[in-house]
C-alpha cells in the first residue's frame, strides 16, 4: 500500500501555512489516478514524487488539472523526503518538474528551493479590472502561466480585497497575484493569490508566486533579499532571494498526518 502524507508548508505551526498532499509512487502510477486522488483530497495541490536514481520526478495536480510548478507542494515533498530519510539533511534534492529542474537544500529548520525567475511585462489596467479585484491597482503586470500581478497602495488593500471569482473565470484574470509593500518590520512585501480557473479561489500560501514577485520588488527597491507574508486566513512566511535568473525560496514545513491508500 502507498502512504499519503499531508504537510502544512510555509509554517512551523499545524493548521497554518498551505496544506499539500504528498505521495511517493513509481513510474507506473497513472496520471488518471493522480488526478482522481487530487480531486479526492481536495487541496490546492497534491504532489506525486517518482524516484529516478539519485533524482526525483515530480508532478503537481489541483483538484481539476495538472500544473507545471508549485512552490508549497515542492516544499512539502522535500520535507517528506528528508523526514523519511530518502535523503540526508546534508544532501541536496533534485526535482525534475514540467516547469523546470529544481534544486532543494536543507538549511537548519528551513528548506531552500531554487526556482526559475518569471519574466514580467507591465500592461495597461484592463477595463473593469479594479471592480473585479476589489481595489484600485497602481500597476498591473503579466507573467508566464497566465499570471497577472496587481500592485496595491497598502497592506489594507491586500487584506480586504474581495475579488469576483465568477467574473474572473469568464472575463479574467483567471490567475491573479496581488501585492503591496510591507508596513511592518517583519515583512518587506505582502501578497495574496487567486486561481479560480484552476479550481482554487484563494491559495493560502504560494511559493511559486515569488518567482514573479521577487524580481518585481527587486525592480522597485534594488534589494535582492526579502521577507514575505501571505495574508490569507492561514497565513504563511517566506524568505526569498533573487539570484540572477533564479529565485531562492525558503520555508518551513510540518507533517500533520499520514494515511494508507487502500485501493
Amino acid at each position: 500500500m502507498k502512504t499519503i502524507y499531508q504537510v502544512d508548508a510555509f509554517t512551523d505551526t499545524p493548521f497554518k501555512g498551505n496544506p499539500a498532499v504528498v505521495m511517493i509512487v513509481d513510474g507506473d502510477f497513472r496520471a488518471e489516478m493522480m488526478q482522481n486522488l487530487a480531486m479526492e483530497m481536495n487541496l490546492s495541490e497534491t504532489a506525486f514524487i517518482i524516484p529516478e536514481g539519485n533524482e526525483f520526478r515530480i508532478r503537481y495536480f489541483t483538484p481539476t488539472r495538472e500544473v507545471p510548478l508549485c512552490g508549497h507542494a515542492t516544499l512539502a515533498s522535500a520535507h517528506i523526503i528528508y523526514e523519511q530519510g530518502l535523503k540526508k539533511t546534508n544532501e541536496s534534492i533534485v526535482f525534475k518538474a514540467e516547469g523546470g529542474e529544481l534544486t532543494i537544500t536543507k538549511q537548519g529548520d528551513w528548506i531552500a528551493m531554487n526556482f526559475p525567475a518569471y519574466p514580467l511585462t507591465e500592461m495597461d489596467i484592463p477595463a473593469g479590472f479594479n471592480e473585479t479585484i476589489g481595489f484600485e491597482a497602481l500597476e498591473v503586470y503579466s507573467s508566464i502561466y497566465d499570471w497577472v500581478i496587481a500592485v496595491a497602495a497598502s497592506e489594507a488593500d491586500i487584506l480586504h480585497a474581495a475579488p469576483d471569482f465568477e467574473r474572473m473565470k469568464t472575463k479574467g484574470p483567471g490567475h491573479l497575484m496581488i501585492t503591496a509593500k510591507g508596513e511592518q518590520p517583519d515583512r518587506d512585501f505582502v501578497l495574496r493569490c487567486f486561481a479560480p480557473l484552476a479550481g482554487i479561489n484563494e491559495d493560502p500560501v504560494t511559493g511559486s508566486a515569488h518567482c514573479a514577485l521577487t524580481p518585481l520588488w527587486h525592480q522597485k527597491t534594488g534589494k535582492t533579499e526579502f521577507n514575505s507574508l501571505q495574508l490569507s486566513k492561514r497565513a504563511g512566511r517566506l524568505k526569498v532571494k533573487l539570484l540572477g535568473d533564479r529565485v531562492e525560496i525558503k520555508g518551513q514545513a510540518i507533517t500533520v498526518f499520514q494515511a494508507e491508500l487502500k485501493i
